[in-house]
């Protein structure tokens, strides 16, 4: 997995009560047998990155931290986590506590949003 830089078109925009960022879903792009992300956005008590999956990748097992919100911006992925296997279409969200063991599986090349939420920092 790489995290890509940022580019010069679509600069997130700030100011003391809004972080604004342009087009973020095309931020990050599929890449030929890889898994790319790429954070848009870091604000106060939120982090959203962008992964991009080609067909047939996978993210292991793994926690995370705080809870996350998965949300499918294109393609398919299967999420798996507290016992069950979830189909992950466009538009679909999946929320999971803190530190739940998932894992992720890109059934077709797909662009998915994880947001992290701080609540200690909200």
């Amino acid at each position: 997995m790489t995290d890509t830089p940022a580019g010069p078109a679509t600069q997130p925009s700030e100011s003391p009560g809004m972080t604004y960022v342009p087009e973020a879903f095309e931020l990050v792009e599929i890449q030929p047998e890889s898994t790319v992300s790429r954070t848009v956005l870091k604000a106060e008590g939120v982090r959203v990155v962008l992964f991009g999956f080609d067909a047939g990748q996978v993210l292991t097992e793994h926690t995370a931290a705080m809870p996350v919100v998965l949300h499918t911006v294109r393609g398919h992925l299967r999420v798996t986590a507290d016992g069950r296997t979830v189909d992950l279409m466009p538009g679909d969200l999946l929320h999971l506590r803190t530190r739940e063991p998932h894992a992720v599986e890109a059934v077709a090349p797909s662009i998915l949003s994880l947001t992290m939420v701080d609540a200690r920092r909200s």
